[in-house]
């Protein structure tokens, strides 16, 4: 009998759904949302009004924490055997894999609902972008980068909101889904190397394990063409200075992301992981502030 006194008793179920989609972790949707919100503010060719800055926030949020419950669902046995995931609601029985799968549903609904609220064109395009988020959790058994899987997961909201903008999905949009796939090939491989050593007793892949010893140059390269790739795409929109010193801020947090990680300690790259989502602040912060003084 479970006493009193034991945490399954005193967390509430709320405690644990909110546990159960990181509620806690905003640097989940953060890294999610500043790419999106500027992939929004480039296609409206400046603010977008209320209504897509909404449902665009509230989305990136909610799919988010729904890609939490189907990770977990997907990796409740891989969990198990990693120092930072032991304690997990579903790895931990304190949620069962039906009530994180009702949760995500729900979540995914509702989000659905939201971009129903914009053009066809946006609901189109949300449609594989839902597959993909059911599927990326399931590419760690066999995808030697399922990192770059995640990025097609998480890059659907430049697609997405350039769709609701204006009805199609051009080459800006495409160039700066690269640039954001990118990012995340470094930051995700960022937080592989902090799971590095468990990840290689049970046989998950990741690309911290497949870049080995060029873990570091990787990601370095991969912040590079990022930056790069934002600069082509959108240089033609002439946001002057704004913009520039948004993306000499991004770049100075790329060489003290180095700092962080070229020891390949876990504290290091953890920290690294956890603050990547400013470099997409930054470069956002330049584009709308560029916008809005062109």
């Amino acid at each position: 009998m479970t006493s009193p006194s034991s945490p399954e008793v005193q967390r509430s179920k709320l405690s644990l759904y909110l546990d159960l989609i990181r509620f806690n972790r905003p640097a989940g949707w953060l890294v999610l949302i500043w790419p999106t919100l500027a992939a929004l503010w480039i296609a409206a060719d400046g603010f977008p009004g209320w209504h897509l800055l909404l449902v665009f926030a509230l989305g990136t949020v909610l799919m988010r924490s729904a890609g939490c419950t189907i990770n977990d669902i997907a990796d409740r046995d891989f969990d198990k055997h990693v120092k930072r995931t032991t304690q997990r609601p579903i790895t931990s029985g304190q949620v069962s894999v039906k009530e994180a799968a009702m949760v995500g549903l729900v979540l995914t609904l509702v989000s659905f609902f939201l971009v129903l609220s914009t053009r066809w064109e946006a609901v189109a395009w949300s449609v594989p972008a839902v597959l993909f988020t059911i599927l990326y959790p399931f590419t760690k058994r066999f995808f030697a980068m399922p990192q770059a899987f995640l990025g097609i997961a998480f890059n659907f909201g430049i697609l997405i909101a350039f769709a609701a903008v204006v009805g199609t999905v051009g080459t800006t949009a495409w160039v700066l889904w690269l640039a954001n796939m990118c990012l995340v090939l470094a930051y995700d491989t960022e937080y592989a190397m902090v799971d590095r050593d468990d990840d290689l007793k049970i046989g998950i892949k990741t690309s911290a394990i497949t870049l080995g010893r060029f873990d570091v140059l990787g990601v370095m390269g991969f912040f590079v063409l990022c930056l790069g790739l934002t600069i082509w795409a959108v240089l033609p929109y002439g946001l002057g200075w704004p913009f520039w010193l948004g993306m000499a801020v991004a770049a100075a947090q790329v060489i003290w992301h180095f700092t962080l990680i070229r020891n390949r300690s876990r504290e290091g790259c953890f920290v690294a992981f956890s603050k990547s989502h400013y470099i997409g602040m930054a470069i956002f912060a330049g584009v709308a502030l560029g916008f809005a003084l062109r």
